[in-house]
């Protein structure tokens, strides 16, 4: 006979549905960062063109290698091209942390790279200080705060004690952010940085222009030829670009290089932002070292303060549609919503009156290592990178130094790495990967209500190296 399933902490304190429906009631389904950020807009291309190096995609990736290259040679012609607008995507959607972690924490580095773990470390950390120094005279709310690891069921707490940082106790995570729910936490005061996402992706275009850098938004790229020798040819429908070199930064769209297509698959992260709280209202909860947070199950939540006095709570949900297909329609789903906004209200119930202003979703572009892999072709003309999992923030600027390393022929720490010399083990075709990912996201889901015990099917995955124990 197997044990009843047990529920976690968020569904025995869960709000009346009458608080969750006046929490949503006048939701609007919009992206609240692109609304609060007004960016520039860029020219389509209106004939064919011609650059040393053209950058596909006007993502974080994209735009840190267009700029770090022409911080490289100032005399280098490079060209941006982007389908939709600048920070659209992930860039302008995700929940603004920015982590020096490469590795997607430390369990996952040194399970994968034992031998390089300890130089990953460094080159993160030494990532993310060169990433607050660029940033340094940018308005894009660059904010140095840690992040507080929290535990919210008790077999949790046994994995704060593997963890670096400061660890609290549940009075003095409390003192913190108070929450009934959290049982004891860890402070990473150092590793972590919060920023405003699309303020970064428009800041970054900006800075990037006035280096020199060409931009074109609304021109996507459809293929490319790339002769034996000579330029590469990118075809779009706007016209034809040559590029001596293109760097590939394409996030979780369909690559253009058939070798990386089945390197990665999107799954729909779910985000909501409450209104500005009131005062008495941030006083309730605290919040005054503004950390970002997170929880510790496997389907975690992250949460995070904004400069105007809102919360942002993601997170939970994690949804993969057959095909790997990425589509609009995806982003709307109120099940995911209403999850959310039932676990913030049992997370703060003394905010049982706040409304939520913006629910929105975005794409992930997800690889079984869990961390970007990175790749040189065509006889050194492409490079691209993809697979960030959702920590690309921070590790892109890492990414577009790889990128630009390998496409100028040079052997550093970066390019020795085994993690950016190996590729991640590819997903399999449909209908065997769409399986896979339900099986995978039922069996986390069930470790959570088990107190964190796997199942022989997660265990197994796990052992091959598929990122599920991250």
């Amino acid at each position: 006979m197997t044990s009843p399933t047990r529920s976690t902490a968020y569904e025995r304190s869960a709000p009346a549905a009458s608080l969750v429906d006046a929490a949503l009631r006048d939701t609007r389904k919009a992206v609240f960062w692109l609304e609060d950020a007004p960016g520039a807009a860029w020219p389509a291309l209106t004939a064919s063109a011609s650059a040393d190096l053209v950058v596909v995609g006007g993502g974080y990736c994209g735009l840190w290698t267009a700029l770090l290259a022409k911080r490289r040679d100032p005399d280098r012609d490079v060209l941006l091209v982007e389908a939709e607008t600048i920070g659209w995507a992930a860039s302008g959607r995700n929940g603004g942390f920015c982590e020096a972690s490469l590795t997607h924490g430390e369990t996952n580095g040194r399970d994968r790279w034992p031998d390089e773990y300890d130089l990953l470390d460094r080159l993160g950390r030494e990532n993310l200080d060169a990433f607050e120094a660029d940033v340094r005279d940018l308005d894009v709310e660059f904010e140095r705060t840690g992040e507080l690891s929290v535990a919210v069921d008790e077999h949790q707490l046994a994995w704060l004690d593997e963890m670096d940082g400061r660890r609290l106790s549940a009075d003095e995570v409390r003192a913190e952010i108070d929450s009934p729910l959290f049982l004891g936490g860890v402070w990473e005061e150092h590793s972590s940085a919060l920023v405003h996402p699309a303020k970064l992706a428009r800041e970054l275009a900006r800075a990037a222009a006035e280096a020199g850098v060409r931009i074109v938004e609304h021109t996507r790229v459809e293929d490319l030829d790339v002769p034996r020798t000579g330029p590469v040819t990118l075809r779009t429908a706007r016209g034809t670009i040559t590029a001596r070199q293109v760097a590939l930064a394409t996030n979780v769209f369909p690559a253009l290089l058939a070798r990386a297509r089945h390197l990665t698959i999107p799954v729909y992260d779910y985000v909501l932002m409450t209104e500005p709280l009131t005062a008495e209202q941030r006083a309730s909860i605290g919040w005054t070292h503004r950390q970002g947070l997170g929880d510790l199950a496997n389907q975690f939540h992250y949460s995070r303060p904004t400069r105007d006095g809102r919360i942002l709570y993601g997170g939970y949900d994690a949804i993969y549609h057959f095909g790997r297909r990425v589509r609009p329609e995806y982003e709307d789903r109120p099940a995911s919503f209403r999850t959310l906004a039932s676990h913030f209200l049992a997370t703060f119930p003394q905010l049982e009156d706040v409304r939520f202003s913006h629910a929105w979703a975005g794409a992930i572009d997800t690889c079984t290592q869990f961390v970007a892999f990175h790749g040189l072709a065509r006889r050194g003309r492409i490079a691209y990178a993809a697979g960030f999992t959702g920590l690309g923030v921070g590790a892109t600027r890492f990414a577009a130094e790889v990128m630009l390393d390998r496409l100028a022929g040079l052997q550093t720490e970066r390019t020795q790495l085994t993690m950016v010399r190996r590729k991640p083990i590819p997903f399999p075709p449909e209908p065997v990967l769409s399986a896979g990912v339900q099986v995978m996201r039922r069996g986390l889901d069930r470790a959570d209500h088990r107190q964190g015990r796997r199942g022989p099917v997660i265990r197994a995955l796990d052992a091959v190296g598929l990122g599920f124990d991250s």
